[in-house]
């Protein structure tokens, strides 16, 4: 790999997101860090810190422009990792959901992620052309699975979605070298890892799809310690 490559990683929790930006480190990307308390300068983990508003569609073009004059390249990799939930006010009726928290849930979950992978191809068409180019979205089971509970119908209504336009993304755009990614960690019998997500595993997985690895396919279903396995 070449020692210029750039990640991005969009939505840099303490789980996923670190563990993401680590790992990729490790394999000699420089990386740029997004989050609501980004500082414009250099985290403790040497990561270029920046202040993120995934609500804010319109946000995320800056968001580009500012990894290219922080880190001299647009990025190769970019992650979204963000993502919102709005409980239902009444627990048990999963249309209680205001309109306008609905669509604020699915503009984090789906515009913006979609606004960003339009950026990453604006910026690739300026990368070398032997340059492997990913696009990473952390989803979950919900893609696949309809669970008849309230307080996950937005998250579910956003993984759905997301999965659909980055399916098509990756057959689309895979032979210019442009891999899409929906990164799913189960648990060993298929079900939904849940609150149960393993940091460090992701960050695993997720440098091994930087490579794109041809057995891989769009929806990367992942078990720790195996790598992709076929849910």
């Amino acid at each position: 790999m070449a020692s210029n490559q750039v990640a991005l990683i969009l939505g840099a929790g303490p789980r996923v997101g670190t563990a993401v930006a680590k790992s990729l480190s490790s394999k000699g990307y420089a990386v740029a860090v997004t989050s609501r308390r980004g500082t414009g300068s250099k985290d403790a983990n040497g990561f270029v810190s920046l202040k993120a508003d995934f609500s804010d569609p319109n946000s995320i073009p800056t968001l580009f422009r500012d990894v290219e004059t922080h880190l001299g390249s647009p990025p190769s990799v970019v992650v979204y990792n963000a993502a919102g939930m709005t409980p239902p006010p009444d627990k048990d009726s999963v249309l209680s959901i205001p309109a306008d928290r609905f669509a604020a849930d699915l503009t984090i979950n789906t515009i913006s992620s979609y606004v960003a992978a339009q950026e990453c191809i604006k910026a690739w068409e300026r990368l070398p052309k032997e340059t492997k180019k990913t696009f990473i979205y952390t989803g979950n089971v919900l893609n696949t699975v309809v669970l008849p509970v309230p307080m996950m119908v937005t998250l579910g209504v956003g993984k759905s979605a997301s999965a659909y336009w980055i399916g098509v993304a990756d057959a689309t755009y895979s032979a210019r070298g442009h891999r899409f990614f929906y990164a799913d960690e189960r648990h060993a019998d298929g079900k939904m890892k849940g609150m149960d997500l393993d940091g460090p595993a992701h960050g695993e997985f997720y440098a091994q799809l930087a490579d794109h690895p041809a057995d891989v396919p769009w929806h990367a279903t992942f078990l720790k310690g195996k790598g992709y396995v076929k849910a």
